[in-house]
């Protein structure tokens, strides 16, 4: 619906395309890589039907936002988001992160505190820490993620092609709980991504938000799928109740990375049952 300026480019602004619908209490939902943010629409529905306002946006770079070749990362992703909550003058919102989104959650929250922000909610998670270091060594190799950014360069769609796969764990849910269409829905949605951002972003995986997680002073939900096959659920859901104050933790048995399609009844009850309280 519209665009919001939140930088430049040689001489061309970087645009960040949002849309906002309904009234009552505000949910910002962030959407996960590679996708858009159309990829909420199993939840944006059922939230205007509880009668709050949605916004959801386009991450620089995917979907109908600007495709620069700066700022993949979670400082200016984070700042995105601030020039759009400021320009929407959104206050007491439900601040919602799916994967990728999730990053910006809590990045936000550590970076600008939770003035505006009433409760938070991460399903997928990126943090705490993916990457494996002297003090982190739950994490995952950095030769891991180069790897990922060579088969990006080498042949993105082929790249996405498995992503996606393993994304909705194609080998257990296709036909039931995923369809052939669906599949090629976010298939065409992700290779209409920028090039250099399904790249670049491999970085920003790597961001330590372990010091982010422990400034969140609101009522945080995290849903995750126990048989997450992008972030393994060992690796990240279960070290986040060490780092969270107020955590309400909601693990999906079989579900795969992305539960808010696949197991959307059971993501959305939570979900409304959380901003309920």
């Amino acid at each position: 619906m519209s665009k919001l300026a939140v930088a430049q480019e040689n001489n061309t602004d970087i645009e960040i395309y949002y849309e906002d619908h309904g009234t009552g209490q505000p949910v910002v939902l962030i959407h996960g890589y590679p996708l858009n943010g159309h990829s909420w629409e199993k939840q944006e529905h059922v939230l205007l039907e509880a009668g709050h306002r949605v916004i959801t946006y386009d991450r620089r770079g995917f979907g109908a936002s600007s495709q620069p070749v700066t700022g993949y990362d979670y400082d200016t992703f984070a700042a995105d988001l601030r020039m759009l909550i400021d320009h929407l003058d959104l206050t007491d919102i439900i601040l919602a992160g799916f994967s990728m989104g999730t990053g910006e959650v809590t990045r936000y929250l550590g970076t600008y505190g939770s003035e505006r922000v009433a409760k938070a909610v991460l399903i997928g998670t990126i943090p705490p820490f993916l990457l494996k270091t002297a003090d982190n060594p739950e994490g995952v190799d950095r030769a891991v993620f180069e790897g990922i950014k060579a088969a990006v360069l080498a042949d993105r769609p082929a790249y996405i092609k498995a992503f996606l796969d393993n994304f909705y764990n194609v080998d257990t849910y296709a036909g039931t709980r995923i369809s052939d269409q669906a599949w090629e829905s976010s298939f065409i949605a992700a290779v209409g991504a920028s090039a250099y951002a399904t790249w670049a972003c491999v970085d920003s995986w790597l961001t330590d938000f372990r010091d982010d997680l422990r400034k969140i002073n609101v009522p945080t939900l995290l849903i995750h799928g126990k048989a997450d096959r992008i972030l393994p659920y060992e690796a990240t859901a279960a070290r986040m109740p060490d780092l969270v104050k107020d955590l309400e933790f909601i693990t999906i048995d079989g579900g795969p990375h992305n539960i808010p399609w696949t197991h959307a009844d059971e993501v959305n009850k939570a979900l409304l049952d959380f901003i309920g309280k």
